[in-house]
């Protein structure tokens, strides 16, 4: 075939077929090279490599384009809600009225936990890291809905719905329950009559007799928070789910792994990094043009934090969405002068106008205003990596039926290339040196 790869190797020519995504994405097959050649191809990091075929979410960072099951990010977060991304995201249509309304009632309905699981909220300490009680309380479910959780394929995406509505629903119950946790506040309930993002703000920060009513731009500055960080494509929390799904674990195993994996600073904690830089500069008595210059420079390990994105090679299209939000969601609380929100916007004018950050493409990406709009809201800083977990929660969800609906699924094992000492032979410790 005319695009058919060809590698050569010791002499050898071998034909390798090669792959084209419904986007124009281009791959080379190289599944069958070791059997063929006994060479194993070496991506460290996985950067250049495929691990799979999948029709979710599709992204082209040099153009700045992302889309989930084909529409496009702005149009989402204009016309629908998180919930219903949600839904989209996973059965790869847009709701009809009567499954949305199915979808509304499934939420409500499992949004409580377990009375039971309030004992093990119990047995954490207080001052707990939320991620940790995250991922436990997450992997628990398994024991409360063992239904849902048989580690028998077909039997739990015969019950997927349910599973998906109750990682969906609790997840933001687990996340409150938490926060309260770590304050040594008493738990505050969900509520049916409310909708997702507000029942998620009073669980959070309601008291036992003065319920918590957030402003409709904060409502919908954590609504769009939470829809923009639904899927991102193969990111490392999204292929552990993946990789823990391929050995056909449940649903909540697998989700559970993915809040380990987004944990780590390098892939969670990029909002958190953004308010720890603007302390920083605040600390030091700049207002951000010392930095800046010192960042231009390269020198002391001045790095602007939220600026340019390893995906995305133009501006990221869910800045500019989040941007607009953001300073609605502000006005309408009042926050008028704030150090480290003045810092915040000096960073921003200069990087959006300096040709030095220009022609680096180094534009304010996603985590640059969630952070900030995090720090608004009052979820403080140990809580930021726990909403990015409520929002890809759908996206986990999705490639976790991806896989396990594929019949000629397999299980994930990467191959290695040893480099540790040859055979040798076993010394008595009387003979060490």
């Amino acid at each position: 075939m005319p695009n058919d790869a060809v590698l050569k190797i010791e002499g050898k020519e071998y034909v390798l077929p090669t792959i084209v995504g419904s986007e124009g994405e281009k791959a080379i097959d190289v599944r069958n090279v070791r059997a063929q050649t006994g060479y194993i191809t070496y991506d460290d990091g996985f950067g250049n490599t495929g691990s799979c075929l999948s029709d979710i979410t599709f992204i082209d960072g040099d153009a700045g384009i992302l889309r989930y099951r084909g529409y496009p990010i702005e149009q989402l977060a204009e016309h629908s809600t998180f919930a219903e991304t949600a839904y989209l995201i996973i059965n790869g249509t847009l709701p009809t009225p009567a499954q949305r309304l199915q979808l509304t009632n499934l939420l409500c309905e499992h949004a409580p936990v377990h009375s039971a699981m309030d004992h093990l909220f119990e047995g954490f300490p207080i001052g707990s890291h939320p991620m940790a009680i995250l991922s436990a309380l997450l992997n628990s479910l398994g024991c409360y809905y063992p239904h849902l959780a048989t580690n028998r394929v077909q039997e739990d995406l015969a019950n997927f719905d349910e599973a998906a509505a109750i990682a969906i629903s609790k997840v933001r119950t687990i996340a409150a329950m938490s926060y309260r946790k770590s304050r040594g506040l008493p738990y505050i309930y969900p509520k049916r009559s409310l909708p997702y993002c507000e029942n998620f703000l009073h669980m959070m920060f309601s008291q036992p007799y003065e319920d918590y009513l957030p402003t409709p731009e904060v409502a919908q500055a954590l609504n769009l928070f939470l829809l923009l960080h639904a899927d991102h494509e193969q990111n490392c929390s999204t292929s552990t789910v993946r990789m823990v799904a391929s050995s056909g674990a449940n649903l909540f195993a697998s989700v559970a792994a993915g809040v380990c994996a987004l944990w780590g600073p390098l892939h969670g904690g990029a909002n958190m990094a953004v308010i720890d830089m603007l302390e920083s500069i605040h600390a030091e008595g700049d207002d951000g043009t010392k930095f800046i210059e010192a960042a231009r420079l390269g020198k002391g390990g001045h790095r602007l934090m939220g600026f340019g994105h390893r995906v995305y090679r133009n501006y990221d299209p869910r800045a500019k969405i989040i941007k607009a939000s953001f300073y609605k969601a502000l006005a309408s609380l009042g926050i008028k002068d704030d150090p480290l929100l003045n810092i915040a916007m000096k960073l921003e004018e200069v990087a959006l106008s300096d040709d030095y950050f220009i022609s680096r493409k180094l534009y304010p990406n996603v985590d640059f205003y969630s952070g900030l709009i995090m720090r608004a809201l009052g979820i403080p800083q140990n809580m930021f990596t726990v909403m990015f977990a409520i929002g890809r929660m759908p996206g986990w969800i999705a490639h976790w039926k991806e896989v396990a609906s594929n019949p000629k699924n397999k299980i994930y094992r990467p191959r290695q290339i040893y480099v540790g000492p040859v055979k040798r032979d076993y010394v008595p410790i009387d003979l060490r040196k």
